[in-house]
């Protein structure tokens, strides 16, 4: 696949071999990182949806196994989907992911999401019962208040800081499980260095704390767990509440 060609479908077949050679070293590389610094249950999530280096993830076969999992699926899409569709798709229980991969000369960055980042990045934990809880849960109040802008706004803000760039305090030690850091060298390594501002996860602050999508991030939240993730959904409804009012 090349760098314009952008599929609404997974054809399986047409993948190339730099494409099988891209996935592979964005693989090992990451792995080396995600073993030492990413989460226990991120770890356990590769596991169980069976990921591998040697092989780019068929479409069909992630679904089969996250409906057994959680009742999940990963629908493909071409680009970023609006905010609309976006949440909809939440809200019932779909992650939107695309299904082409960058090529060498943007291994280290790229400006749009790729397949490396929504399914190595997304997928595995799409297995987590907290994690979907919380993601489905977002989709839910979305769907709810999409005609106000501002609420959307503020939704968009805590996916960026927790889907996207969560920390978690894992056996005492902080740890990644934000996709955008598992699927980032360079967020990895930015992410984990002692000078990176890290604050502890509260929902309030975020949804009122704006984000660039072109920069290393200058920030970062840190949750206890997932099940901080998913005990925080009366919080968040109650920020749309006082928003509302």
């Amino acid at each position: 696949m090349t760098e314009r060609n952008r599929p609404e479908q997974q054809v399986y077949a047409n993948y190339t071999p730099e494409d099988f050679k891209v996935w592979k070293t964005l693989f090992n590389r990451q792995y080396e990182l995600i073993e030492k610094h990413a989460s226990k249950d991120y770890i356990i999530a590769l596991e169980k949806i069976g990921f591998t280096a040697e092989r780019i993830p068929d479409f069909q076969e992630v679904n089969i196994r996250l409906k057994n999992l959680t009742g999940w699926q990963l629908t493909t899409v071409p680009c970023i989907s609006p905010a609309d569709k976006f949440f909809n798709l939440l809200s019932k229980k779909t992650f939107t992911a695309t299904c082409w991969l960058r090529n060498f000369s943007e291994l280290d960055y790229i400006e749009e999401p790729d397949m490396f980042h929504d399914v190595f990045g997304h997928a595995p934990l799409l297995s987590n019962p907290d994690y979907v809880t919380f993601f489905k849960a977002m989709g839910d109040i979305a769907m709810k208040n999409i005609h106000n802008p501002q609420l959307i706004i503020m939704l968009q803000r805590l996916y960026w800081f927790t889907i996207e760039f969560g920390l978690v305090l894992d056996s005492g030690e902080i740890k990644f499980y934000g996709a955008g850091i598992l699927s980032s060298m360079s967020e990895t390594k930015h992410a984990l260095n002692p000078e990176s501002t890290k604050k502890a996860y509260n929902v309030s602050e975020i949804m009122q704390h704006d984000f660039r999508t072109d920069i290393i991030q200058e920030e970062y939240y840190v949750i206890d767990s997932f099940a901080q993730l998913s005990d925080s959904i009366a919080d968040i409804e109650k920020e749309v509440l006082k928003t509302l009012t």
